[in-house]
């Protein structure tokens, strides 16, 4: 499970000005470690997220703009530290809680794709949404340039037979038998 984020930045939806605003978030040395933690990586030596948020609709918003990070993984093939740049694109809508409630007639549906999120408390924590298309962008099997995979030798244990093979022997008895 990965660790809470300490990492927040809210803005009220209500306070924003019609014509929206631009930001950039830069976060400090300790809140990039703790996104590290929460994202599964050894390291996030860089990031920052510049944003537009507008209100759209009936108390809700639009979120839009650019992640550009620096992660630090362990290569999947020798195990070492590098470090893999990431660009992501950010766009997400956010709507009241109360207007996602399938019940209602013209409800919105939060199942489908591109289905806005829901805005809980009037307010959207822009620290998470960073952190989530962070998480998303990473690489679960990252692999350092250059990296090759060289499979073991041979060991002496190849001439024993298997316990698939003791099983295929005992099956192919069993079939003569029946």
């Amino acid at each position: 499970m990965p660790d809470e984020l300490a990492w927040t930045h809210p803005v009220m939806v209500a306070d924003l000005p019609e014509q929206g605003i631009d930001l950039e978030l830069v976060p400090e040395e300790t809140n990039r470690a703790s996104l590290a933690r929460h994202a599964g990586v050894l390291a996030v030596p860089r990031l920052v997220a510049r944003l537009n948020l507008v209100p759209e609709g009936r108390g809700g918003a639009m979120v839009e703009g650019t992640l550009e990070a620096t992660v630090r993984q362990a290569c999947v093939v020798s195990l070492e530290p590098f470090d893999q740049a990431i660009v992501e694109p950010i766009s997400l809508r956010f709507v009241p809680a109360e207007r996602l409630t399938s019940d209602r007639a013209g409800a919105i549906d939060a199942g489908q794709a591109g289905a806005p999120d829901p805005l809980i408390g009037g307010k959207i924590d822009l620290a998470a949404v960073v952190a989530e298309f962070l998480a998303l962008a990473i690489d679960p099997y990252p692999c350092k340039p250059g990296a090759v995979f060289t499979p073991p030798p041979e060991s002496e244990a190849a001439g024993r037979p298997t316990a698939f093979a003791a099983l295929e022997k005992l099956k192919a008895g069993k079939d003569k038998k029946g």
